[in-house]
């Protein structure tokens, strides 16, 4: 069972065309092959494991993790959080009202639309650095420009 099996979830794989191809494991994944199509070691796997990010991987019968379309979908969702700014104690939460099931839909929702308020304000922050960075790089410009034109 995985964390998903209790709710269905659009895959965020779907939503990024530049997303690397899974792998070759038709549906059972090795933790190398999971690490590398994630971008994550094997040692992060297993602690998103430990603190109940990635809780109820399968197991072969001699103790390998395997991982299924639906764990990747999950870590694709959790490296979207990641890259967002969202804590690792608001991701494993998300986790665990996902597993509580459909009674925490309204948590869930009140907890990405707070995230998603914080990650407007940063989109915006950044844009006013980025609009310093250019106007300094348009005085750099100018400066070489006019250097060049007085040699």
């Amino acid at each position: 069972m995985t964390v998903l099996e209790t709710a269905p979830v659009r895959s965020c794989a779907t939503l990024d065309r530049r997303r690397e191809a899974r792998p070759e494991g038709r549906d059972r994944y090795t933790i190398s092959e999971v690490a590398a199509y994630a971008g994550l070691s094997a040692h992060t796997l297993r602690w998103y494991e430990r603190i109940g990010l990635m809780p109820h991987v399968d197991r072969s019968h001699t103790g390998q993790r395997r991982y299924t379309d639906r764990d990747l979908d999950w870590l694709d969702l959790v490296g979207r959080l990641r890259l967002t700014g969202m804590t690792v104690a608001d991701m494993v939460r998300y986790a665990e009202l996902v597993r509580e099931g459909e009674h925490t839909l309204a948590e869930r929702e009140r907890l990405l639309t707070a995230h998603r308020e914080q990650v407007r304000k940063r989109i915006e922050e950044l844009r006013g650095t980025l609009d310093v960075l250019d106007y300094k790089i348009e005085i750099y410009a100018d400066a070489q420009r006019r250097a060049s034109e007085g040699a």
